[in-house]
Parts: structure tokens; C-alpha cells; sequence
């Protein structure tokens, strides 16, 4: 059988668009054919993401919104709908940690911070069901229709310090099981539900927790790195080739997984 990875034609749209992972994402499906919208906070970051998709010759466009603002989504659904009739593809790449969330060497889980813990809850989680909320009325409609889902290493083995991230992220895993069987039973083999759970990468959140600013590994960047059986941080291209199979007819019978692309961290114990 041959394996069907056109995307030509199709129109994404990706949650957090300006991020590292958000941004390559984007970029990845435009080299496909793939009309892509990148939707976040800051429409100048936006901007430069879709100028340089453009730039590669890849068709892409910015929509300003909050994950969190239903009434912001629903613009963005309308806008798409005028003027570009279809929706094939939404990847919830919005999310992230902060400080008042994460546990400093020399603190307890009593120092968190509830607001911050909220936040970082708020922002994984409703951040990623919302927005699936919203857009797969369309696919229902459609009765077709792809999700993807941003897990992490930390979903299914919670990493010290980190403990709002890693409960959040574990939220996605169970979530994007249940909105597959959700949409399949309800809506046809049609819509498919799938995550993506990356292993270390650098981005501007982590990056002070694992180099230092001479660009070596700190305490934290060598523990990962010593736990990781590939011995190195994942690059953003590495998530490519299962970004483009989940996109695609090629994972067409394949619904309520958990992807992970990290360099055999999660299979590593002592």
C-alpha cells in the first residue's frame, strides 16, 4: 500500500504559533502544502513566523487571540471560515510553566504559588480544551478533521520541580484519549485525536534551567542528559516526521495516542 502524505491544499491552524516547537511546526506543514494559521498574544512575533514561511515560498497568515478567550476563538473560527472555507488541521501548541509553578533547589511544594499554579493549569489544559472545543464544530461538521495535542516527557513520569507543568501535561494525555473517542463514536472514523509528548528541548522558558549562560549544561541539563539515552536536547526538527505521519492519511486508522519524541528518556530508568 502506499502511504499518502499530501497535504497540499489543507488549512491548520496552530495554538501558539510563535513559540520554538509552534513555529517549526508551522513552518514543516507550509513546506507541505499546507495553508498554515499561527494564532497567539503577540501578532509582531506572529508576523515574523508567517514572513518567514513566506519567505521559504510556504503559505501562512497571523491571528491574534487568547487560548483562553472563547470569544477570541470563535473570531478566529469566523475569519477562517470567510476566508479560507475549511479547517483540516488544529495543533494546541500553547502552553508553558512559571516561576511561582516550579520548585527552586532550595524550596518545598509549600512555596508554590496558587495563582501561578492556576495559571500554568489554566494555560495547559483550558488552553488546549478550548480551543478543541471551538474548532472541532467544525470538524464535526466536516466529519473530518485532525488534532494534535502538545504532551511532554513529564505527562507520565512527573519530574521534580515542576509540579504544576507535569500535572497539567498528564491532563493532555488523558484528554486527548477521551476527545478521541469522543469525536469517533459521535462524529466518524473521520476526526482523529493524537498528541505529540516531546523530550528536552531548548526554548526561551527552559533555557536558564538547563545552560548556563556560557552555553554549557547546568546541574539540571546534565541530570536530563544523563537520562537520556541519545545524549543530547532534541532539536525542533525532530518532531517533523510525527508531526507529518499524524497530519496525514498515513496515520489514518490511529486515534488516541501519545507520541514521544524524546531521545528514549521515557524508557530509560537506572
Amino acid at each position: 500500500m502506499d502511504f499518502i502524505f499530501d497535504l497540499k491544499g489543507k488549512v491548520a491552524l496552530i495554538t501558539g504559533g510563535a513559540g520554538v516547537l509552534g513555529s517549526n511546526m508551522a513552518a514543516t506543514l507550509a513546506q507541505n502544502g499546507v495553508i498554515v494559521g499561527l494564532l497567539g498574544r503577540s501578532l509582531d512575533k506572529l508576523n515574523a513566523a508567517v514572513i518567514k514561511i513566506q519567505n521559504q515560498g510556504g503559505q501562512a497568515f497571523a491571528v491574534q487571540a487568547d487560548v483562553l478567550n472563547p470569544e477570541d476563538l470563535e473570531k478566529v473560527k469566523q475569519f477562517i471560515l470567510k476566508e479560507y472555507h475549511q479547517l483540516d488541521i488544529l495543533i494546541n501548541a500553547a502552553g508553558g510553566n512559571r516561576p511561582g509553578a516550579t520548585i527552586t533547589p532550595d524550596q518545598d511544594f509549600f512555596n508554590t504559588n496558587p495563582d501561578d499554579l492556576q495559571k500554568v493549569m489554566d494555560l495547559n489544559i483550558m488552553g488546549t480544551l478550548l480551543p478543541s472545543k471551538v474548532f472541532s464544530e467544525l470538524f464535526a461538521k466536516q466529519k473530518s478533521g485532525v488534532i494534535i495535542n502538545i504532551s511532554s516527557a513529564s505527562a507520565q513520569r512527573p519530574l521534580t520541580r515542576v509540579v504544576g507543568y507535569s500535572a497539567s501535561k498528564a491532563a493532555i494525555d488523558n484528554f486527548t484519549r477521551w476527545m478521541a473517542v469522543e469525536m469517533a463514536t459521535k462524529y466518524g472514523e473521520g476526526i482523529r485525536v493524537n498528541a505529540i509528548a516531546p523530550g528536552f528541548f531548548i526554548g526561551e522558558q527552559n533555557r536558564a534551567l538547563l545552560l548556563t549562560p556560557e552555553g554549557n549544561l547546568t546541574n539540571r541539563g546534565e541530570s536530563i542528559i544523563a537520562h537520556t539515552p541519545m545524549a543530547r536536547f532534541g532539536n525542533p526538527d525532530d518532531i517533523d516526521g510525527t508531526l507529518v505521519w499524524l497530519c496525514s492519511n498515513a496515520s489514518k486508522f490511529v486515534t488516541g495516542i501519545v507520541v514521544h519524541v524524546d531521545g528514549g528518556f521515557g524508557a530509560k530508568s537506572i
